[in-house]
């Protein structure tokens, strides 16, 4: 094997795990009784925050996004926190001004993130640079990302490429991003070993089971020289998901990328997530086992729900079979995006407007003019000249950087929200989701106390006490 180091494990369970299976919808006070026995198995990190989770806090679980990172700082002081940023777009849906972007990171690391996992869903640098100068500039650990996927314009050779072209921006490590389980056994031995020849920081592999290949392709990832792989404790593994921990824990025993992780300790977790997992089983996707129709279509497993919801608000479940099908032509139209937030709903959209209207871009979302307009960056293949000519008219693309456009935003913000924001933080949410923010804000404010949820278990325990 080409290395005799152990294999360190990140687990998703507090992040990408319940975002895959459970609509992004577990709360803090589910994931607080299993803190301190995650931070003491000895994981190289704990994906915990970013993606749609910081939205999610605040849209339907009323929390604050900032005070469950500060939560989950405290109470796993000894495991490096990871959070997922998805470059120009932070942790939102559109393009934010470099300003936004710069204090966003900041904050982040002051109220106690550690890597920060850096992507854009066109794969262009222009849209990662901001975030990654920032993270390193305020001491968090940059993992810049290459998405993987497969089209007739990608290849291995040229995700080598880009992951040379990110180390000079400035890139700690990177992080091969298999974002819909796409990729294969013999395929992630062959990138990751040419990788290992060209990139000299540690490589990390993420990928979702969706195809059931992702714990074969970590198998032969580890052959390859690979330096950590992303896992969810079993109970909220497998499906769209992330490998289970315990399984490649166990497959790596007797090999010497054996990972020094302790099985025992791992069960006592994954029997309390199997409880709480039942808590949220009304948002579950009715799949089971493996779908093998995403080496066909391509589609993320958060974006079949997405589609499917869509569908059944409009009375037309019956047609995602059309859709599905749509979707690969939209996205070779739109040049080969991959499918990856924001991307991979935006494409999902507007393939489900061509099947319900019955004539293919008869309405156009903004977001997908704003792809083909070049709003969201460069595309990885030219645009269809037809589509574009349908979609923009004779409007031409830009070809700037997206956010060399934007005026500066936190301080029109700050004025905008005025006493509500009582920190930076609240400023920051503000910008990145205005309406939400707002109301969230609103009812904070009129709360009589605002008890932490250490105070509250303070109160619990001299109430108890007596």
């Amino acid at each position: 094997m080409a290395q005799t180091k152990p294999l360190g494990i990140t687990d998703t369970v507090l992040r990408d795990s319940h975002q895959s299976l459970l609509a992004t919808r577990m709360r803090i006070d589910d994931m607080i009784p299993a803190m301190e026995q995650l931070d003491a198995i000895g994981y190289w990190s704990l994906e915990v925050w970013g993606g749609a989770t910081f939205d999610s806090c605040m849209r339907f679980l009323n929390e604050d996004p900032w005070e469950r990172l500060r939560t989950m700082k405290k109470r796993m002081p000894k495991t490096k926190l990871q959070m997922l940023l998805r470059g120009q777009n932070a942790v939102g849906y559109r393009h934010y001004a470099d300003d936004v972007i710069e204090r966003f990171c900041a904050k982040s690391v002051e109220n106690g993130m550690d890597v920060f996992r850096v992507f854009d869903a066109l794969n262009d640098i222009r849209n990662m640079e901001t975030a990654m100068r920032a993270v390193r500039k305020y001491g968090g650990h940059v993992q810049a990302v290459v998405c993987y996927t497969m089209s007739p314009v990608h290849s291995n050779d040229g995700f080598v490429q880009m992951a040379k072209e990110l180390l000079q921006v400035g890139a700690d490590s990177i992080c091969i991003k298999d974002m819909a389980g796409l990729i294969s056994p013999s395929d992630t031995y062959e990138l990751v070993s040419k990788m290992k020849q060209v990139v000299d920081v540690p490589i990390q592999l993420h990928c979702h089971y969706t195809s059931g290949m992702a714990s074969m392709a970590y198998m032969k990832a580890a052959e390859a020289g690979v330096d950590v792989v992303d896992c969810a404790i079993s109970s909220m593994s497998l499906g769209t998901s992330q490998p289970p921990t315990e399984t490649i824990v166990a497959a790596m025993a007797q090999t010497d990328r054996a990972t020094g992780l302790d099985l025992a300790k791992m069960s006592a977790i994954g029997k309390y997530f199997a409880k709480v997992r039942k808590k949220y089983s009304h948002l579950e996707m009715n799949m089971h086992g493996v779908d093998t129709d995403v080496l066909l279509y391509q589609i993320p497993g958060g974006m079949i729900s997405n589609m499917v919801n869509q569908l059944r608000d409009q009375g037309q479940e019956e047609k995602l079979p059309e859709v599905l099908l749509e979707v690969p032509r939209v996205r070779a139209e739109a040049g080969y995006v991959p499918l990856v937030t924001p991307s991979s709903q935006i494409v999902g959209t507007q393939a489900a407007l061509n099947v319900l209207l019955g004539e293919r871009y008869k309405m156009v979302s903004t977001e997908f003019k704003n792809v083909i307009g070049g709003m969201y960056g460069k595309t990885p293949a030219p645009v269809d000249p037809a589509v574009q000519k349908l979609v923009l008219g004779d409007e031409q693309p830009i070809t700037c950087r997206p956010a060399d456009l934007l005026e500066p935003e936190m301080e029109k913000a700050k004025a905008e929200i005025g006493d509500l924001a009582k920190s930076e933080e609240d400023v920051i949410s503000y910008v990145l989701f205005p309406q939400v923010a707002k109301e969230f804000l609103a009812k904070r404010g009129k709360k009589e106390e605002g008890l932490t949820v250490d105070q509250l278990a303070a109160v619990a325990a001299a109430m108890g006490a007596r």
